[in-house]
């Protein structure tokens, strides 16, 4: 399957009270990542004709990233099936080689025209399962 990465060192605005990474930025790294994968994989056509919306997110905190940690952001399509799609995105720390959170999200593929969800094709799962 073909997986997709970005790398990112946690800033003081990423922290919480507790001064390590907040909940909620997790998750924003989450959907960035996500979105990043579909527009670096599909191309300018599939993007306008085809639009993705999370139905449920499933995220499991394994430690905390505090300021200055440096991190990898890595994801991938584990599942397809219908209208959705289940994509993995593990966060580790690039020091420790530990990860930080992990998370599956199934995302809705819809037609944005009419805001309906369609079935993938398989020009779509072949963006992102047989390479």
């Amino acid at each position: 399957m073909q997986s997709y990465s970005i790398k990112l060192v946690v800033s003081e605005n990423d922290l919480d009270d507790l001064l390590h990474v907040n909940n909620v930025r997790y998750l924003d790294w989450i959907q960035q990542i996500s979105k990043e994968h579909w527009q670096h994989s599909a191309g300018e056509k599939l993007r306008k004709e085809f639009v993705w919306v999370v139905r449920k997110h499933e995220i499991t905190y394994h430690s905390a990233a505090i300021l200055d940690d440096e991190l990898v952001l890595e994801t991938k399509i584990i599942d397809t099936r219908g209208p959705l799609s289940t994509r993995k995105v593990v966060i580790k720390n690039i020091k420790t080689d530990k990860a930080v959170v992990t998370s599956e999200t199934d995302w809705c593929l819809i037609n944005p025209d009419s805001m309906k969800p369609i079935r993938i094709p398989d020009t779509i799962k072949k963006l992102f399962l047989e390479k």
